[in-house]
């Protein structure tokens, strides 16, 4: 799948060229499924972040290939990753998610890949400004893109928990009613075979009565 590249807003404009995607993607159980991005020029950041959200035990196999098919890097059964690297050379990169170690369990993969060039933008100077006061401007623009891209892990970590929370919160009260149901067929079970036994020492009492 070629993942459409979304523009960045002002303030990544500001600072860097960055295009960026985000997806949730559900993943059926004995599924791979790839997505593709490319860059135009060497040297560009690309970073790539997943986390599995409900399904199973929260964990995926994935990979990532280069234009030239090498791996630049794989897991096993993980639950969530956050990555960048260069991008050595330009062309189309592969994201892979594999689940084909689930037999029956389906996987929520939330997952974000965004292509970065680090070159910085000029900002317009405006007549009777230093140099010196651009420069600050640029420095507190840096200050203010790190620090939300601290907020935007944050967010990241604290709705995959929670995700995984609710979900296992659903799988608990699926299992307790399940439980119930179970609980209730045996001592209507229980029941029925007291009664049954019950009948039959009286019948088998009549019987050597008369």
């Amino acid at each position: 799948m070629q993942l459409p590249l979304i523009s960045c807003g002002l303030l990544a404009c500001l600072i860097a060229q960055v295009s960026a995607t985000a997806l949730t993607y559900k993943l059926q159980a004995n599924e791979k499924a790839c997505f593709y991005t490319s860059t135009k020029t060497k040297g560009e950041k690309i970073a790539f972040y997943f986390a599995v959200q409900a399904g199973g035990s929260f964990d995926v196999d994935y990979e990532v290939t280069g234009p030239n098919g090498k791996y630049i890097m794989d897991g096993q059964r993980e639950r969530q990753g956050d990555f960048v690297f260069t991008a050595n050379e330009p062309g189309e990169y592969k994201f892979c998610f594999n689940n084909e170690m689930s037999t029956f369990a389906e996987k929520f993969v939330d997952f974000e890949i965004s292509v970065e060039n680090e070159a910085r933008v000029n900002l317009p100077a405006k007549q009777g400004t230093s140099p010196e006061q651009t420069s600050a401007l640029e420095e507190s623009l840096f200050k203010i893109s790190g620090q939300m891209s601290t907020i935007t892990r944050n967010q990241k970590y604290f709705r995959t928990r929670e995700n995984r929370n609710f979900s296992t919160v659903r799988s608990t009260e699926k299992r307790i009613i399940n439980f119930s149901f179970i609980q209730i067929a045996l001592i209507i079970s229980m029941g029925a075979l007291q009664v049954f036994i019950v009948r039959f020492f009286f019948q088998g009492a009549r019987k050597g009565y008369v």
